[in-house]
């Protein structure tokens, strides 16, 4: 039988992708919002394409404020997107 790959939902576009192939996105417990490239950090995670275009849908539709029940200010999200845009470069 072969083995089944965990599916996860980008927060920007919506769309279901392999979690491989996606950012995660963490809150710990100090309410601290930051990438975790390994995937194996402790926190609430939400999962993102490695796009520009789903991180500003992100910002836009407020995806991940919803997924952590919490808001985010404007400076955590100007940290996170150059995050992404050094990942995006690698």
């Amino acid at each position: 039988m072969a083995k089944r790959t965990p599916l996860r939902k980008c927060v920007g576009c919506g769309e279901m992708i392999a979690k491989k192939d996606m950012l995660r996105v963490i809150k710990t417990k100090e309410n601290e919002i930051k990438l975790d490239p390994t995937g194996k950090e402790n926190g609430r995670g939400a999962y993102l394409h490695f796009s520009r275009e789903c991180f500003e849908k992100t910002v836009k539709s407020k995806g991940l404020e919803r997924s952590f029940k919490m808001s985010i200010d404007g400076a955590v999200y100007k940290k996170l997107g150059e995050e992404l845009m050094g990942i995006e470069k690698e």
